[in-house]
């Protein structure tokens, strides 16, 4: 089954978030819980759930690398999540944190030409950061 442009797009930022913040050899740093680990084997973290926040779903600033203990179980069942907002308090500041809760429940409506140039410019950038880990 084929893929949505929208699902599409969460795949490509997942990716982006993950390799973008990876170092020379490819290590990131879980947001939650500090394990080191390779981008690969990351995840790509939304602080604001993606199902729940069509205003956040796709915006960067919203999605860090994980592992997939603190992504999958931690956001919901354990510490991760509160570690998570003290991670993004100090890399962004409390306002723009504030101001991400305020927002979620925003609609943005994005249309079909919204997805594709989205998916086009996260792929252009995750090439980009491919090219810089060889």
């Amino acid at each position: 089954m084929a893929q949505t442009l929208r699902k599409k797009c969460l795949t490509a930022i997942q990716k982006l978030a993950r390799i973008s913040a990876a170092d020379e050899y490819g290590m990131v740093q879980c947001v939650s819980c500090d394990k080191r680990l390779h981008w690969k084997e990351a995840d790509g973290g939304h602080y604001i759930a993606k199902g729940s926040s069509s205003y956040w779903a796709l915006e960067i600033e919203n999605v860090h690398p994980q592992c997939k203990g603190c992504n999958a179980f931690g956001m919901s069942k354990g510490s991760a999540e509160g570690q998570y907002t003290l991670w993004m308090i100090d890399w962004y500041g409390e306002d723009f944190v504030r101001q991400m809760h305020q927002d979620k429940r925003k609609i943005k409506k994005l249309y079909t030409a919204d997805y594709r140039e989205m998916l086009k410019e996260f792929n252009e950038l995750i090439k980009y950061h491919e090219d810089r880990l060889l």
